[in-house]
């Protein structure tokens, strides 16, 4: 019995170039090697500043959006779980000047596991609303102009 008939061996890959010179002995042979180990046929989540690895259906949405940008999503509720939302929070500045509400992002945080999974809740039920902001556009020394948004109350 074989000792390794239990495992699967990789196979070579072949090179398509040959010497240049036929017959004789040649300083340009290439060998054969055998493929990359790893999950090669697998896709990684996309890396994105200053955000942990997002999930693949997100990335799937994000290209999708990208493709076509008249494309209409409809069933994207199921990607807000309590999980995004918490990495969301960790995601913002810590000492950036409180909103609008004057909560600060420490004050945010206590008990943040009841304010997330009771966000979540609204946002599922469809009773979130978020507070509307006044756009205005600041130019720039270039002449293009960068947008503000000013929460109202």
């Amino acid at each position: 019995m074989n000792v390794h008939a239990d495992e699967n061996s990789d196979g070579v890959i072949v090179p398509e170039k040959r010497p240049n010179k036929e017959g004789l002995p040649s300083a340009e042979v290439v060998e054969g090697r055998t493929p990359p180990k790893g999950n090669g046929g697998e896709t990684a989540a996309a890396r994105t500043l200053r955000r942990d690895t997002a999930s693949n259906g997100l990335i799937a949405v994000r290209r999708a959006a990208r493709q076509s940008k008249s494309v209409r999503f409809t069933a994207l509720l199921h990607h807000i779980t309590i999980d995004l939302l918490e990495r969301s929070y960790l995601s913002l500045e810590r000492d950036s000047a409180p909103g609008f509400d004057g909560v600060t992002w420490q004050t945010y945080g206590e008990n943040l596991e009841e304010k997330l999974e009771d966000l979540h809740d609204k946002v599922h039920r469809g009773s979130y609303r978020a507070r509307p902001a006044r756009r205005t556009y600041i130019p720039k020394a270039d002449g293009s102009k960068r947008p503000l948004s000013i929460l109202t109350r």
